[in-house]
């Protein structure tokens, strides 16, 4: 009777370990957790999550890191991505944040509903998708040094750039999330969070001077002239002349702001 227990209880092993980490709150783990916790080789651990089906997902392959599904999340395939996103960074042992246009969300700036999630690393890594879910990834060196905080009112434990720095990446990053405009009309609904020490943290931190006059350029066209002034006197006297917008060739047309050194050649900003 002892060994059938025994085969009853290790056969759903998986099961029981699935369901008190979502009692728990967790819905991430890797296959090493569970092999540890339930005494189950490798090999059977995969195979009873196998059983599982839909209640189980894979993050990516061939890394062992798996979601909880639970029946509200199904039709869409997996668990919001910041209810996870902090395990499986943690597992992959790299640095992280959330960043740019999902940061600035977190802080109430959505101008425009955003179909990915967008995570600052320290590597290249592929883009991620479960479901309906995606994740796009973008390289920082130096990521460490970047201004984070956890997320307020957060599911889960998640890092995310403050507003100064979050300001700063979206200008950055502006080529790869849609352009100067998209970056913009994102950015100007931070500008009443950001305040002029952090500010000046950043600018410190990313020692960028052609993203600080782009981003000094539109911060005093919105009207924040204080923020403006901190970026302005940190920047160096002489400054070489630089595109606002970085990836637009076209040069007809285009006004020069002598203060910032900046060629306004984008045309779609809501300023």
């Amino acid at each position: 009777m002892t060994g059938k227990t025994e085969k009853v209880r290790r056969n759903g092993a998986a099961a029981a370990f699935i369901d008190a980490k979502l009692a728990a709150g967790r819905v991430a783990f890797p296959l090493r957790d569970l092999v540890r916790e339930t005494g189950l080789s490798a090999t059977a651990a995969k195979n009873q999550l196998l059983r599982l089906g839909n209640q189980i997902v894979r993050v990516s392959r061939p890394q062992q890191f798996f979601l909880a599904v639970s029946p509200e999340h199904r039709l869409v395939g997996a668990p919001p991505v910041l209810w996870w996103l902090d395990d499986y960074f943690k597992w992959l042992g790299h640095p992280y944040y959330l960043a740019l246009q999902s940061a600035a969300g977190v802080y109430g700036s959505n101008p425009q509903a955003l179909q990915v999630t967008q995570v600052m690393t320290d590597v290249p890594r592929r883009e991620i998708e479960i479901g309906r879910l995606r994740i796009r990834f973008f390289v920082k060196r130096g990521i460490e040094k970047t201004a984070t905080q956890v997320a307020p009112n957060a599911f889960a434990p998640i890092k995310v750039s403050t507003p100064e720095a979050t300001a700063f990446d979206l200008v950055r990053y502006a080529t790869g999330i849609g352009g100067m405009g998209r970056a913009v009309e994102t950015l100007i609904p931070l500008l009443p969070l950001m305040r002029v020490p952090e500010l000046k943290q950043v600018l410190d931190h990313e020692n960028e001077t052609a993203t600080a006059q782009r981003l000094g350029y539109v911060v005093e066209k919105s009207g924040h002239k204080a923020l403006a002034k901190a970026i302005r006197d940190w920047l160096p006297s002489q400054l070489f002349l630089v595109p606002l917008a970085p990836s637009n060739d076209d040069k007809a047309s285009v006004q020069m702001n002598q203060r910032w050194r900046i060629i306004d050649n984008a045309k779609d900003l809501a300023l």
